[in-house]
């Protein structure tokens, strides 16, 4: 008879903490870690993992998969990156609190802010609840690989609290803050982990208005902060206006932080180019956590960016008014169309119509890259299309021009947006590194047709652990950022780690084989929708509460994810 339900046996033990590495075995029984050690008892199923490492799964803190964990059961790209607990309502956009007839409205939002198509969302939403409970209780029935957590989000809130007016971005009454304060201590107390918003001037509805939260005045996330300190619970997740600075907005997190009495986490990242803001912000979280504060910033491990392509929602030619003329045809006759010399004479003359932000950012030519398999996250300057030209002696209109007809319209291009200070990732190394900063900003969940970074985890131990360049990271170190870090930042306290008792949410990876595949489009949206996805090699099993979801780089088809309620509902210890 065995002794437990799994052993995974003889690896090397990253527990998550930050410790020293060890070597043995980890037995789980009931979901649970039941021994870690050498030569522990037999298990009903045992997995070889010597020459492997075994880690806590990861939690991914800043995700949008508010929509497809109602219409998917796999919360892919994470879960296909050893990620087991995946955090969503960030930037405070989401679905709940949401009046019928304010569906289109969300909707709008979504499409804009998130990149995802309308039509899915229509689709794939049965809007059965109303309240931002009864969402939870949606999610909470559902079936998924992994856990997810949830952020009650501030444009629906807002919206739900004052209407058309909220939508409007109109000053909030008093009568509108005591309702959304006592929303939010209501949310809390349902389960959510806290409370997001966005103060990102490019964070845009499809229809092209600021979203509800743009803007706020900050006597409105007091009022809220105030519905959290009501519910003693939550954190508060925040996108500061990075084209104000960083550095500038800064007192929001102070004064959120007075307001609730409640940890604060916010995106942080360097510019390409000027002064290193970011560092003066590192003081100032210092600052606040020496003072009896608690913040955490979020740090993508490689660049900020956008993925561009013809088949995408971006491309370096996707706004000229020409474009318009081949925009609705498939990619072979786009590029059939392109040989055409008068539509190329055309296309590398015209300058870009108004249109998304996200859009222009496709012909920053000195930080626009080609991106191929193996996809290199840290190409070097010359390799943008703007360091092309000094080579070819022509415009990088043509550099992208030729690179698309050259691979038939599938090649890709990497937009490196930020943290790529002097095309170097030494400042998203020192941040990491930080103590008040964690790896974060995957984005999986949106931005379908633009973005493909929840692969992050991959990529930080790939590049940072395992890879050739100079910048380092021990894997105790790394694993204690996907791991407990992570999760302490926004406060889950019973996961991230390996000990005995705890949660048997873990990975099994071979570290020598690890590797990330280039992104690829995929249509397995609701109405046929089609999203980035990036496959991984190496996560030799990924488990959740003891169940096995991924084994060699596939899912077993194993469901056992499940709604992880904040620490204010019904006296949960998260």
């Amino acid at each position: 008879m065995a002794d437990y339900d799994w052993v995974i046996r003889d690896g090397t033990i990253a527990d998550g903490t930050g410790g020293a590495l060890i070597e043995g075995d980890v037995a789980v029984r009931a979901g649970r870690i039941a021994a870690i050690g050498r030569g522990l008892g037999r298990g009903a199923e045992e997995i070889d993992a010597k020459g492997k490492i075994v880690t806590p799964g990861f939690i991914d803190v800043h995700t949008h998969y508010d929509g497809q964990c109602i219409w998917a059961e796999e919360l892919s790209p994470s879960s296909a990156h050893g990620v087991t607990t995946a955090v969503m309502g960030n930037c405070g956009v989401g679905f709940a609190p949401c009046r019928k007839s304010d569906h289109a409205m969300l909707i709008n939002v979504m499409e804009g802010v998130e990149d995802i198509p309308g039509v899915v969302m229509t689709e794939g939403l049965d809007w059965n609840w109303e309240t931002f409970p009864e969402y939870l209780d949606t999610v909470a029935a559902g079936k998924r690989d992994i856990d997810v957590a949830t952020y009650l989000p501030h444009s629906p809130l807002r919206v739900y609290a004052m209407g058309e007016r909220g939508a409007a971005r109109e000053v909030a009454t008093e009568d509108d803050l005591v309702l959304m304060r006592r929303l939010t201590a209501e949310a809390l107390r349902a389960g959510a982990i806290g409370f997001a918003t966005s103060r990102l001037s490019i964070h845009k509805a499809a229809s092209g208005d600021a979203i509800p939260t743009f803007d706020t005045d900050l006597a409105e996330l007091e009022a809220i902060g105030r519905g959290m300190a009501d519910a003693g619970a939550g954190t508060f997740q925040v996108v500061l206006d990075a084209f104000v600075g960083w550095d500038k907005e800064y007192p929001v997190i102070e004064r959120m932080i007075a307001a609730s009495g409640r940890p604060a986490t916010f995106t942080l990242a360097s510019g390409n180019e000027g002064p290193p803001r970011w560092r003066r912000v590192l003081e100032m979280l210092e600052a606040t956590n020496a003072s009896g504060g608690v913040a955490h910033a979020q740090v993508m491990p490689r660049p900020i960016g956008l993925i561009a392509g013809l088949e995408l929602t971006v491309h370096p030619f996707v706004l000229c008014p020409s474009w318009a003329k081949i925009a609705h045809l498939p990619v072979p006759e786009q590029v059939a169309a392109m040989r055409d010399p008068s539509l190329r004479a055309a296309l590398l003359a015209e300058d870009f119509t108004p249109g998304h932000p996200f859009n222009e950012l496709a012909r920053n030519w000195r930080w626009l890259f080609p991106l191929d398999d193996p996809p290199d996250y840290a190409p070097p300057a010359h390799m943008s299309m703007a360091g092309q030209t000094e080579a070819r002696g022509c415009t990088p209109q043509e550099v992208a021009y030729d690179r698309l007809l050259a691979t038939e319209g599938r090649g890709l291009f990497l937009a490196a947006l930020g943290n790529y200070e002097n095309a170097s990732l030494d400042s998203a190394h020192e941040m990491l590194r930080h103590p008040h900063c964690v790896p974060g900003l995957g984005d999986g969940g949106a931005h379908y047709g633009a973005i493909c970074d929840a692969s992050y985890s991959t990529y930080l131990l790939t590049q940072f652990v395992t890879g050739s360049g100079p910048l380092k990271l021990g894997l105790g170190e790394a694993v204690h950022m996907l791991g407990q870090k992570a999760a302490r930042a926004v406060g889950l306290h019973d996961r991230g780690v390996l000990r005995v008792g705890g949660r048997a949410d873990l990975n099994v990876i071979d570290l020598d084989r690890l590797s990330l595949h280039l992104p690829e489009v995929v249509r397995d949206l609701p109405a046929g929708g089609r999203r980035l996805h990036q496959r991984a090699t190496g996560y030799e099993a990924t488990m959740v509460a003891g169940e096995v979801i991924r084994r060699f780089d596939q899912s077993t088809g194993a469901r056992p994810g499940q709604l992880v309620r904040g620490s204010a509902y019904r006296g949960a210890t998260v």
